[in-house]
């Protein structure tokens, strides 16, 4: 046998954490789906399902037994391709959506498509600068921002939620490149994570359930 061989593309896919990943992915998707249709809320709750298996993805990584080289090297850049789409593109997705594809706002997407390209493609290289600190905000931090953020967008104008919404997410992208020390969230943080997304979850699907009624 062949030591030398390349493993098979698929097998990767049947790795936990993968699986875990592309469950994460398929929460984006709906995301981005809900968003270019204008359904705001259900795509937030989406995004945050994301954000939590993105989590757990690494957090089954560690405590699995036995996994190889490759499945570990594998993982980590499924999981930086996978943030792009689920922390960059679908962000802007939002942005334009919701500004109802004017093109001023093509240039705030631009913008927060590149800085989490340049985050993760950095990150990959130089990693954590010690095994508790980010150097610059963690972009999936961007979309739990963002929905904390949604939760006050029925009470005000659509057109001033729309340039806030653009303010907050060019901020954002000015922190994901910064040289700021930022804690890792790691450890117990998950259940903080769990309640953030179940709390969000109900008061967004609460909303959802009261506009079918009426």
């Amino acid at each position: 046998m062949n030591k030398n061989k390349p493993a098979d593309m698929l097998s990767f896919a049947k790795d936990l954490p993968n699986i875990c990943s592309l469950v994460g992915l398929f929460c984006t998707v709906l995301s981005i789906y809900f968003a270019i249709v204008g359904q705001f809320s259900a795509s937030v709750i989406a995004i945050l399902w994301s954000v939590l298996f993105d989590w757990y993805d690494g957090i089954i990584a560690r405590k699995m037994k036995g996994r190889t080289k490759e499945q570990g090297e594998f993982g980590i850049q499924f999981d930086s391709i996978i943030d792009i789409v689920s922390f960059g593109v679908y962000p802007a997705i939002l942005l334009l959506s919701y500004g109802n594809y004017e093109i001023w706002f093509i240039p705030g997407g631009f913008v927060i498509i590149a800085a989490c390209a340049i985050r993760l493609s950095y990150f990959n290289i130089y990693g954590l600068i010690d095994s508790k600190t980010y150097r610059g905000l963690s972009v999936d931090n961007n979309v739990l921002i963002l929905a904390f953020v949604f939760l006050f967008e029925e009470f005000i104008d659509h057109t001033v939620f729309s340039i806030l919404m653009y303010a907050v997410l060019l901020i954002l992208a000015t922190f994901n490149l910064s040289s700021i020390p930022i804690p890792k969230f790691s450890g117990k943080w998950v259940y903080v994570l769990i309640i953030y997304v179940l709390v969000l979850t109900l008061i967004f699907g609460k909303g959802i359930y009261n506009q079918i009624l009426t």
